[in-house]
């Protein structure tokens, strides 16, 4: 299975584009042009969001530019959510690889992650940021709160090698996310997940993992660990549901293709809207 497929919660990226896919045409958006996007949308007086959701990119100049626009989407409504999925390396046989440009790594360390309110890295993604190692689950913890000093108040990791107490055939996900109850105490929730391992390789499961949580986090904006099972539950539906036609197309005792693996998310509909809990999260 691919590292960054959930559930490692993440389809398998390409080190040249985000495609994931072995052939791809298209053009890539320059910072200019999404100045000149972003204008358009200006001058028709369409740009106060709640939310922002961003992902892969690998040029600094365009990243930039992302946040020069959000601090001004920001300005004009200061309740907006940001929401990173930092998305610059991953492991492979243990060993940590960047597959965007090392340069990008400090403009995400001073000028994203201190703009964003949620951020879901994978293991090698936050310890990079944070730049200390998580081997065990208090290492984590620490890892999350160097993050949550960053800025975030939502961090979420989706994916890790740390030990899951249910065996070797299980990812762990943690979760942290700092807030304020009514009489102006701060508190930290703490969550785990283990989640099982699936051998085959997506390609869009991160965007979705990142979409829905983003989704049930304005569902539920002070609890976590119900916004974690809703979200990983969803994506475990979509999974199943992808891997049976999948395996149903490519016939007994064959592979599926990656096209056969394309993610069942319009026939999953019902399950992303109203996601039975089949995992749950531990509070730690």
């Amino acid at each position: 299975m691919s590292p960054r497929s959930p559930l490692s919660p993440h389809g398998q990226w390409c080190p040249v584009c985000d495609s994931g896919y072995d052939h791809w045409k298209g053009q890539v958006m320059t910072a200019g042009e999404l100045q000149t996007l972003y204008e358009g949308l200006r001058l028709n007086d369409v740009t106060r969001y709640d939310y922002v959701l961003t992902g892969y990119t690998r040029d600094t100049s365009f990243l930039e530019k992302v946040m020069e626009i959000i601090q001004e989407l920001r300005r004009q409504n200061p309740k907006l959510v940001y929401v990173c999925d930092p998305v610059m390396g991953d492991k492979r046989n243990g060993d940590g690889y960047m597959y965007v440009p090392e340069i990008l790594l400090p403009v995400y360390k001073e000028k994203v992650v201190p703009l964003a309110d949620i951020i879901t890295p994978n293991q090698y993604e936050a310890e990079i940021l944070a730049g200390r190692k998580m081997n065990t689950e208090k290492e984590a913890i620490e890892v999350m709160d160097v993050l949550h000093e960053m800025g975030p108040d939502t961090v979420v990791i989706t994916s890790s090698d740390l030990p899951s107490r249910l065996g070797s055939n299980y990812l762990v996900t943690l979760g942290s996310q700092r807030k304020v109850l009514a009489g102006g105490c701060r508190v930290t929730e703490r969550i785990r997940m283990e989640i099982p391992k699936v051998d085959a390789v997506f390609v869009g499961t991160g965007d979705l993992f990142a979409a829905m949580l983003l989704a049930w986090t304005h569902q539920h904006p002070n609890n976590l660990k119900i916004a974690c099972e809703k979200t990983v539950s969803a994506l475990q539906h979509i999974v199943t549901r992808t891997i049976a036609n999948a395996k149903a197309m490519a016939g007994p005792g064959k592979s599926p293709s990656p096209a056969q693996l394309e993610l069942r998310v319009i026939q999953s509909k019902q399950q992303i809207e109203n996601p039975e809990i089949t995992i749950n999260a531990t509070i730690i």
